[in-house]
This record gives C-alpha cells, structure tokens and sequence, in this order.
C-alpha cells in the first residue's frame, strides 16, 4: 500500500548513498563520484533514456517516493561525508 511503498523508497535512497560511499572508497576520495553525479545533474529531464526517468530522481511530495535521493543531496551526502 501506500506506507509500504514510501518504506521501500526510503530504504531504497538509504542504499544509494551507501553504494556512492562505497564507490568513493574504491575510488579514495569522494571527488569523482561527485564530479559524475555533476554531470549527471546537468542533463536535462527530457534528454534522459525512459529507464532513468523511472527512477523517480525530483522533488517535493514524489520525492518521498522516489527510489533515488536527488543529486544535489547526494552530491552533499559525499561532500559533507554523511553516509
């Protein structure tokens, strides 16, 4: 139902910033995930493949369905070293 649901995507965005983390552990240093999630961020909505538009990455009250915290919060999870 509609509580699951919001569960789910908050678990969901909860792996995310955990799989940036890892990422930016791999790599050592938090920078070149940012710099990707940048680039990401700077693509338009309407140039995005429909498998990522599914993904649900937008504000206000859709965001607390979507599967994936937005770029600029991930960007501040990496930056601000919150994960």
């Amino acid at each position: 139902g509609f509580l699951a649901g919001m569960v789910v995507a908050a678990f969901s965005r909860y792996r995310e910033f955990h799989a940036d983390a890892g990422s930016a552990r791999i790599m050592g240093s938090e920078q070149p995930m940012i710099n990707a999630l940048r680039r990401l961020g700077g693509v338009e909505a309407n140039e995005l493949p429909g498998a990522v538009k599914g993904f649900g990455i937008s504000g206000g009250i859709g965001s607390l369905f979507a599967t994936h915290p937005s770029i600029e919060d991930r960007i501040a999870a990496l930056e601000n070293h919150r994960y």
